[in-house]
């Protein structure tokens, strides 16, 4: 066991140290902890399965080895996919119904694209989205849960593209998350970079290109 304080909020760091806390002999204290709900799914997934564990606030406490027994455990829904398919589907689609999903994984996201005007009936294991017009701007900054995540950051970015105004996203994650603005140029969208602050201006009519993948979410 040790005490470990993160320099950043990671969840891939935090998930990592949860995994190798609970087959380390004695006490594990993880301080400045991602609190993610696939970070709280792992906890509750370890804790099935013998781990001791404790979570408050942003500190984890993991209490010696675990003797693992059989157990069943459904993993959530993916809220970054979710997040993807109600803003692909306000754009393009009549109409869709995205099933078997946790509807309060995405609370803050789906106030912020209601805001934004796009159109949903929302339910807690059942969201169906209608293609929306008269996009509303917004200013928008990526940060740790529970704040809105960067990795829907590009996926909104198109939202914005369509939006009246000029929205504004600020990115406090990631260094070079901005590499997809220059494809979205490529394909008519109009935005500029000044540091780490996407300026999108909006309307504009969005054409084919060829243009490259810069990472996951960008592609999608």
């Amino acid at each position: 066991g040790a005490n470990i304080k993160f320099e950043n909020i990671s969840v891939g760091a935090t998930e990592n140290a949860l995994l190798a806390s609970v087959k380390a002999d004695g006490v594990t204290v993880l301080s400045n902890c991602a609190i993610e709900p696939e970070v709280i799914d792992l906890v509750n997934f370890l804790k099935k399965i013998g781990a001791k564990i404790k979570v408050k606030g942003r500190k984890i406490t993991i209490y010696g080895q675990i003797k693992p027994r059989n157990i069943s455990h459904k993993v959530i829904c993916d809220r970054i996919e979710l997040g993807t398919y109600i803003i692909g589907g306000a754009l393009a689609s009549k109409s869709i119904k995205l099933l078997n999903i946790d509807s309060y994984l995405l609370k803050k996201e789906i106030g912020i694209l209601k805001k934004m005007g796009v159109k949903m009936k929302v339910q807690k294991n059942k969201i169906e989205v209608f293609k929306s017009k008269n996009i509303k701007c917004i200013y928008l900054v990526t940060e740790p849960y529970p704040g809105f995540p960067t990795d829907l950051q590009a996926q909104i970015m198109i939202l914005m593209t369509q939006a009246n105004g000029i929205s504004k996203i600020k990115e406090n994650i990631f260094e070079n998350r901005f590499m997809h603005v220059p494809e979205l140029n490529r394909m008519g969208a109009k935005i500029k970079i000044q540091n780490n602050i996407a300026y999108i201006y909006g309307p504009c009519n969005l054409t084919g290109a060829e243009v490259m993948a810069t990472d996951l979410r960008a592609s999608v």
